[in-house]
């Protein structure tokens, strides 16, 4: 039986750019679906099964941070953000709102499929059970992750994480006490090798803190060790 086709929504105002990433996304099996503003890609979403979205940052209507932050209020679907600017500020801000990755112009097109690849892979395993693992809930305290059903919960409550938060969440939870140096984070997550992870890393705590922490500021959970790294810290 064939695999079922994976859509990718790519949202631009440059058309060119929107047809160029079509033609190497189509090239490698992929169907595209393309939105020229923030409101189109939305209206797209309400009517497409759509499995990861390609969103630029700067657009008329409605630019990609905006649409993004809309679209994480329902959905975790992978993000990858595209910006022009060559300084970290899009980047940075788009991973903050919930973007899963970032990639900026110009950009070598092979990364960018590898890039697509890469986040699909990921969500993908999410939402795949192991069926073989019988220890699927992991307590810390009260951060509590169930993941047969990718669900977390603090004290309680349940907390949205996206994919990329998600599994760095779970690593240290399952290491509680091990303390992971952001190159391990990354590699162990990304599976690539971790060149200025700094950022991309820091980013991607401090959404999760926002997220499981009562006081970000003073974390019970989520800790920084100075100069070495992070851990979840182990409950009583």
């Amino acid at each position: 039986m064939a695999q079922e086709q994976q859509t990718i929504l790519v949202c631009d105002d440059d058309r060119e750019i929107v047809d160029a990433i079509s033609i190497y996304l189509s090239g490698e099996g992929f169907r595209v679906v393309k939105a020229y503003d923030g409101k189109e890609a939305l209206q797209l979403l309400q009517d497409e099964r759509v499995d990861l979205i390609i969103m630029d940052v700067m657009m008329p209507e409605l630019d990609g941070i905006h649409t993004t932050l809309k679209i994480r209020e329902t959905s975790s679907v992978p993000i990858i953000i595209l910006s022009a600017k060559a300084e970290d500020t899009d980047k940075i801000l788009g991973l903050n709102i919930g973007a899963d990755d970032y990639i900026s112009k110009p950009f070598n097109p092979l990364e960018l499929v590898a890039r697509v690849k890469s986040q699909l892979r990921r969500y993908t395993k999410l939402g795949n059970m192991s069926g073989v693992q019988s220890q699927s809930v992991y307590k810390c305290g009260g951060l509590m992750i169930n993941d047969d059903n990718k669900e977390v919960f603090v004290d309680g409550e349940p907390v949205k994480l996206t994919p990329i938060e998600y599994n760095i969440l779970l690593l240290l939870v399952k290491n509680a006490g091990k303390v992971f140096s952001i190159d391990e984070i990354f590699q162990q997550i990304w599976n690539e090798e971790a060149i200025g992870a700094d950022n991309t890393v820091a980013v991607h705590i401090r959404h999760i803190r926002e997220k499981i922490e009562i006081n970000p500021r003073e974390p019970r959970y989520l800790k920084v060790v100075w100069g070495v790294g992070y851990k979840v810290e182990k409950q009583p």
